[in-house]
């Protein structure tokens, strides 16, 4: 029950000094316990305290705790994490994680520069990120649900465990006879993924039992397939020009339109228009023929418009007095 887990940190070669995102629960607990292990001296923890619910004040206990019998220095980030009007707790919860995990990383610099963050995201995680996807009808991007590593904010992040089931990374902690603390809130069906995970996993395990291997390597070929069209799309735009010419982009197939704009509505003004939207606007541009046709579509939080040879962008709230 405990090969995938040695297995994934034998593989795992990060850039050191390293940190680890430690929450306190088992996962986390887990990878920063083999971490302090195999790299002593090189290992920080980074804890972000929500301020959410009233166990989170344990949570910073038992991660102090933990710190001080490994050695490892613990570094104790307080976010504001309530959700804003139509955004869910999780989302903003994760985001001021990421924020947190920044600061720290931009504040060690003036010390012992953090050149790695790894995080503690499993195979089950990984697999409830797919299903999300799914249900939203996400494109191949969302479908590569979370990656392995990638770069942000001048460091390099990781996530070793994503081929490790949650139940191998438990039985490893296990047999270290070390404890960990268990969130409440992963009780709670009120959120997707829990109800995901008690209701929907098991039935994927009685159906198909290697579900955790075959759907992560799935994300893998999605991840695949994006880093190709984002290569296509930046090739594309630079044919087109930015702003898109109209009789350029014309002469794409309608996917590699869709491509490009999605990629140009992004980059140049970061907003993903929904897939009507886009379908409507590929509709209007094939439609135009004549000087005269006029496009002014909703896009995302704008609109695409038509100005001169060209499509542009006008978000209202810049324009607004």
């Amino acid at each position: 029950m405990t090969q995938a887990f040695d297995a994934a940190m034998q593989a795992f070669a990060p850039a050191l000094p390293l940190a680890v995102g430690l929450s306190g629960g088992a996962d986390s607990t887990a990878l920063l316990l083999a971490c302090a292990r195999r790299w002593p001296g090189q290992v920080q923890a980074i804890h972000v305290h929500h301020g959410l619910q009233a166990a989170a004040d344990g949570f910073e206990q038992h991660c102090a705790r933990l710190c001080q019998d490994l050695g490892v220095p613990l570094w104790v980030e307080r976010v504001d994490a309530r959700h804003a009007p139509g955004q869910s707790p999780e989302d903003a919860a994760r985001q001021a994680r990421y924020k947190a995990f920044e600061a720290v990383a931009l504040a060690s610099k003036a010390r012992v520069a953090i050149q790695s963050i790894a995080l503690a995201q499993h195979a089950d995680d990984q697999v409830e990120t797919l299903l999300l996807a799914l249900s939203r009808g996400a494109g191949v991007a969302g479908l590569a649900a979370m990656p392995a590593r990638w770069e942000r904010a001048g460091v390099v992040w990781h996530r070793p465990l994503l081929r490790v089931a949650s139940a191998d990374v438990r039985s490893w902690l296990r047999l270290q006879d070390q404890s960990w603390v268990e969130d409440p809130t992963n009780a709670d069906q009120r959120y997707t993924r829990n109800r995901i995970r008690v209701q929907l996993l098991p039935a994927l395990e009685a159906t198909f039992p290697a579900f955790r291997e075959t759907f992560t390597r799935s994300a893998a070929h999605a991840a695949q397939s994006a880093d190709l069209l984002q290569e296509i799309a930046q090739q594309d735009l630079a044919h087109v020009g930015t702003p898109p010419q109209i009789t350029a982009l014309q002469g794409l197939s309608r996917a590699r339109q869709a491509n490009v704009m999605r990629h140009w509505l992004r980059s140049a003004h970061h907003t993903t228009p929904a897939a009507a939207q886009l379908g409507e606007l590929l509709d209007q541009l094939a439609a135009c023929t004549t000087r005269g046709h006029r496009i002014h579509i909703k896009v995302g939080r704008g609109f695409v418009v038509r100005a001169g040879q060209h499509l542009d962008w006008r978000d209202p709230e810049v324009l607004a007095p």
